[in-house]
This record gives structure tokens, sequence and C-alpha cells, in this order.
């Protein structure tokens, strides 16, 4: 599916088709044809509802209001409505409220995310016919509305909402063919496809890094642990990130066994990982100008006689001890040391970690939240800006002075879980926190992904499965930190 920016009005383009949103119930747009048919229908134009209507070969789309996730969701509602249908073409206008270029940007994310499906694994594969949007540019008066602007947006969507997909495909893969080895695989066909710099750590080489935390949680597993470490640097960079993803292609829980029920889905505990790849192949592409390090800890958890037990003492890069009470707090294990290895071999000047960590942030913010924590309260604040302006969720847990006492070990420098049920999800963050060094705090935020990274339920532009949650907030958070000016929405 391919997108064309003509320079007409909506009712001078030849389409098999006509997408129109009706906003805040407005059946008196000029771009609203068919009034008595949708009476008919009782159609009310209410927030993701859809009126297809063939032979008009009109579909309408109800959308809240202008707000660039809101038009995401119609896009992504229209799209889904026709893209198994005998079309080949369709034709959207661009509403000027708010931002005209911003709103082409989310209509063509929102058509690309929708159209998703993952269906690798049915014998029985739906092809659409569905080859050309065309999006109209009318003669608006906003200066910004260039047909050049407007193409480069295109462009740009069509970049982040692939990697998105690309993300997506690469968690729904199940355990049997995505181990921490074809991960790395994968990593670097990636690198390869995209001129970026690739290095592949093994279990030797994690032993010399002294990473005891990260291969502790590997060694029951038959696949070994891989450590990737994937560069893009542009010539003038204006700054250096560090993004490091949680990978457990598969988590049982270890010998601390996840319920049966609880390791369905275990699949896409890689989300972290799958992200942070992502980012880094749209970051490239877009030829953003900051220096970027995607570095994933990829392992399975699992159950062996050689498992790591609690009660176990491990020694993390830094050479802090850990007291293991509970081997299905596994992946902060691997984080600690991914984000030790972050900090000596790239020295950035920031540093965000994207995992699907605990269930307790879930509790707290719901299915599709995504919990934001660290130390450098204005930068939590961009980063949660930026989450808004991408359209995915997010809201911050606070730290406090008392919860650090509840990690507290009478044998280790660090149990790996708190002394309390309660406040897990922040538990867990400050454990990482005592894995960055001090001078980097204020450069730190954790994203725990646990909630939206995958869903058993439809929601939004996202299917059933992987969102590919955290792709669209950090490119997002990258273009206004170190793109846009401060007026960019």
């Amino acid at each position: 599916m391919k997108f064309e920016l003509i320079e007409k009005k909506v009712s001078d383009i030849d389409a098999d088709l006509e997408i129109v949103f009706i906003i805040e119930k407005n059946f008196e747009h000029k771009w609203v044809k068919d009034k008595y048919e949708l009476k008919l229908l009782n159609f009310k134009a209410e927030p993701e509802e859809v009126a297809f209507l063939p032979h008009q070969r009109r579909v309408y789309v109800g959308a809240k209001n202008l707000e660039h996730d809101e038009i995401r969701i119609a896009a992504a509602k229209a799209i889904k409505t026709i893209k198994n249908k005998k079309f080949k073409s369709a034709k959207i206008g661009v509403y000027i409220q708010n931002c005209p270029i911003t709103n082409i940007k989310a209509v063509v994310e929102g058509m690309v995310l929708g159209v998703y499906e993952f269906d690798k694994y049915k014998s029985k594969k739906q092809k659409s016919d569905l080859e050309t949007i065309y999006i109209a540019k009318e003669d608006y008066s906003d200066k910004n509305f260039t047909t050049k602007n407007a193409k480069k947006s295109i462009k740009e969507a069509v970049i982040v909402a692939e990697a998105t997909n690309f993300v997506r495909d690469i968690i729904n893969t199940p355990p049997n063919e995505i181990n921490p080895v074809t991960l790395a695989k994968l990593a670097e066909k990636m690198a390869n496809e995209e001129d970026l710099e690739c290095k592949i750590l093994d279990e030797k080489e994690l032993e010399k890094e002294g990473m005891g935390a990260f291969l502790a949680v590997a060694k029951a597993s038959t696949n070994p642990p891989r450590l990737i470490h994937l560069s893009y640097k542009p010539e003038n960079a204006k700054a250096k990130i560090a993004l490091v993803g949680k990978g457990l292609t598969y988590d049982s829980g270890g010998l601390s066994l996840k319920p049966s029920d609880y390791m369905v889905t275990m699949k896409a505990d890689k989300s972290g990982a799958c992200a942070v790849l992502g980012i880094i192949k749209a970051a490239k592409k877009m030829e953003l100008p900051v220096e970027i390090h995607a570095i994933v800890g990829a392992a399975e958890n699992m159950v062996s006689g050689n498992a790591y037990k609690p009660d176990d003492v491990l020694k993390a890069k830094n050479s802090k001890t850990i007291e293991v009470k509970n081997t299905d707090a596994e992946g902060r294990l691997v984080l600690a040391d991914c984000l030790c290895y972050a900090q000596e071999k790239v020295e950035p000047d920031y540093i965000l970690d994207f995992a699907t960590l605990t269930g307790a942030c879930v509790v707290a913010l719901g299915e599709y939240t995504t919990g934001v924590m660290g130390h450098n309260n204005e930068l939590k604040k961009r980063i949660l800006e930026a989450a808004k302006a991408s359209g995915e969720l997010a809201a911050e847990l606070p730290f406090n002075r008392y919860l650090p006492k509840l990690l507290e070990s009478k044998i280790a420098d660090i149990s790996n879980i708190s002394s309390s049920r309660y406040g897990g999800a922040i538990t867990a963050a400050l454990f990482l926190s005592e894995f960055i060094e001090e001078k980097n705090k204020d450069k730190w935020v954790h994203l725990d992904i646990a909630g939206p990274a995958f869903v058993q339920k439809e929601w939004g532009y996202n299917p059933y499965g992987a969102s590919g949650a955290g792709v669209r907030l950090a490119i997002k958070w990258l273009q206004k930190e170190f793109v846009f000016d401060k007026k960019h929405p």
C-alpha cells in the first residue's frame, strides 16, 4: 500500500472509494454527501463508529475531535473496513484544524498500523487488493502546508509505522523460532540492510565482561545468551543515546515457575529488545542527527539442573552483589548488566531502557499504558509529552526515599525483589537505578511497557498481540529533543 499526495480537491480525485471522517458529529461538513443513508443506518458518528456505503463508494468514520491520535484511530478503523474489499484505491481529504501536516502524518500512521496482520502461520492468507491511498492537498492557508513538507511527513509516517510493524512481527514470532541466537542473527541481518554497526557478544565474551547476573538467568537454557549492540553514528551528531532493551525470548519463571496460564504470551517478554531494534531502524532511515546505540540482553529463563536458584548470590558487571529471592524477577538482572555495559562502552548523554518488567505496572496503570520512571523530573516530563504527541499512552510512577529500603539484603548488596508486594513496578525501577552510575542518574529513564506491549484484544489501531510499544514514543522524543523547534506539536 502506497500513499500519494495529489494537489487537487478531494472531489476532483479519481479513486475507487472515498474515506470521510465525521468530527464531533459534524454532518454538515462539505465532504459528507450521504446524510439520508447515514440517517437510515442510524449512524451517529460516535468515535470509532464506521458506516460503509459500497454503492456510494464511501466509508464514514466517527472521530471525537481532530487530535492527532483520534485521527490515527479513525484512519485505522477505515482501513480495517476496506482492506479485504475489492477496491484498489481510496482517497481522503485533510482537515485543517490544528496542523494539517501533522494530521497527514496521523492519517498515514493510522492506516499503516491498522492494516497490519500477523498471518505468518495461517494456511490461508487474505490478500488485500488495496494498492494506493490518495491524499488531497487542498488550498489551505497554513504556510507550513507545502507539498514538500507534506511529502516529507508521509515518508516519515511510513518509516515509523513500518518500524512499529517490524517490531510487532518479531514479538509475535513464537519462541521455537526466536531465541537469543536467532534474535542476534535477525539483528545482524537488519544491521547489514540498514548499514548499522553491529557487535554480538556470546556467553564467553559475557563472562569476560563480568556479566554474572545476565549469565545466571541464561544458564538453564539450551539456547545460549547473546548481547546485541547496534550503532548508528551520523556525522555531527547532536547527542549520544543508549537504548537498552530487555530481550527475554522466553520466560518460564525459572525455578520460581510461572503457573501455566501465565506462561502463555511470554514470547512477548522480548518486547523491550524488539522496540530498541525498531527505534534504531527508524532513526537511521529518517537520518536523525543523533548517535544511537541499541543494546539488547537476549536470554531464555528456563528450568534445568543447573538453573540459578532462590538464595543464590550473583555478581553484576559493576561488582555489586545480588541476593536472588525470586528467579522470575529475571529481566532486571539482565538489564542491570546491560545498563552497566551501556554506560561503560557508550558513555551516553541519555539512557532509556525499555522492558516488559513487571505485572505490577499493569496493575497500577492498566493494559495500555507505559510506566515512566527515573530521577530527572524534567526529562520524564519531556518523555511524557513525546508519548502524548506520538499517540502512546504513558504515565509517571514516582520514586520516594522509603521504597529503596525494601530492596535491602542481609547477605548481599541488594535483593532482586522487594520485601513488600506493593509498589512492585517502582521497586523494580529502583533496583535498576542501583546499576546507574551517580553521574548518569539524571540521564536515565526507565520505561516499563508490560501493559501495552502485548494485549490479547484489539484496541485502537493495535491488533491482537504485539503493539510495538515504545517505537513511536522514542522517535517522537528524539525529534522533539534534537530536530523540531519548541513550537512543533
